[in-house]
């Protein structure tokens, strides 16, 4: 073991993989298109199967379908056998795995496609298979070997399923213009789900904005300025807009004599950071900490008009930071 190279090996592996993976992104045409267009027309659900290394992979692709707004699941290849094939629909698609496609544990499942007129996308190495025969169109896995050429384990060929899984939901999404937003839908727990929580989820109402007029007296701002606690107030305009913001800055500028102007006079015109509702909270979390200068309160606005307050104690609380 003196002459072992783990990283010569790791490289080797890379590469091998990498190489097929660029294969198989040239061999793309025409059968993916087709493909993409039976999903995505799809009434019903994309039923991925398949078995061994190949149904991990087959499951894993029903989650990123699903995650991504495709309804889909993996049903066994075994349990489709004893039961399982009625949990698949006339609507539906199936898209079965199987590198050699000659896997016995499938013809249950192809049979049942042939009869009931069941598309089935399958991805395979081998078109005469039998997998390959029965398929409404196949995605062929480009002629790479496996990185473990001497074992001929699947490390490759499962590095090109999983890959034309992702090309596929990638694809599907981008047609439909499934959007960030629609994504947070499907993740609303962990990090993933706070980075794509709106602003309108996190922010503090319209009750809780420190507003005043541009003629309020200062010593009534400061009250209000006090009483919300938000170290800021908002000087909001006839027609109900935000027309500036008066900050700890502003009244150290003024402090000789603070208390005989108005808001209007002491405040800084048009605030340059304000958000709408509907942005990300984690595109808030950017402008607060975008100098000059950064800031860690934003007023929420609708065409101009506060209807909210955000702090950056919000993001913390909802973990976005």
């Amino acid at each position: 073991m003196s002459n072992f190279d783990a990283v010569a090996v790791a490289r080797r592996v890379l590469n091998t993989e990498a190489d097929a993976l660029r294969l198989q992104a040239d061999a793309l045409g025409a059968d993916f298109v087709r493909a993409v267009d039976i999903l995505g027309s799809a009434k019903g659900r994309i039923v991925c199967t398949g078995i061994g290394k190949s149904g991990h992979v087959a499951r894993k692709i029903a989650a990123t379908f699903a995650s991504t707004g495709q309804p889909a699941f993996f049903v066994h290849a075994t349990e489709a056998s004893h039961g399982d094939l009625g949990m698949i629909g006339p609507d539906d698609v199936i898209l079965g795995l199987s590198k050699s496609g000659e896997v016995r544990e499938l013809a249950d499942i192809l049979a049942y496609a042939t009869r009931f007129h069941i598309p089935l996308i399958a991805i395979t190495a081998s078109l005469d298979s039998a997998l390959g025969r029965a398929a409404t169109v196949v995605l062929e896995l480009a002629d790479g070997t496996e990185a473990t050429a001497e074992v001929n384990a699947p490390t490759t060929s499962t590095t090109l399923q999983i890959a034309l899984g992702d090309a596929l939901a990638v694809a599907l999404l981008e047609r439909r213009g499934f959007t960030a937003k629609d994504f947070k839908t499907f993740h609303p727990g962990g990090k993933l789900g706070a980075m794509l929580r709106t602003v309108g989820d996190l922010m503090h109402g319209a009750d809780q904005v420190p507003l005043v007029t541009p003629d309020t007296p200062m010593r009534d701002a400061l009250m209000v300025m006090t009483g919300k606690t938000w170290g800021i107030v908002g000087v909001q305009g006839p027609d109900g807009r935000l027309v500036g913001v008066i900050t700890d800055g502003d009244l150290r500028r003024h402090f000789d004599d603070l208390v005989t102007h108005t808001a209007g006079e002491v405040m800084t015109p048009g605030p340059r950071k304000t958000v709408p509702p509907g942005m990300l909270a984690s595109e808030a979390l950017a402008l607060m900490s975008d100098p000059p200068p950064s800031v860690t309160v934003l007023f929420v606005v609708d065409e101009g008009r506060p209807v909210g307050i955000l702090h950056v104690h919000d993001l913390l609380r909802a973990g976005v930071m």
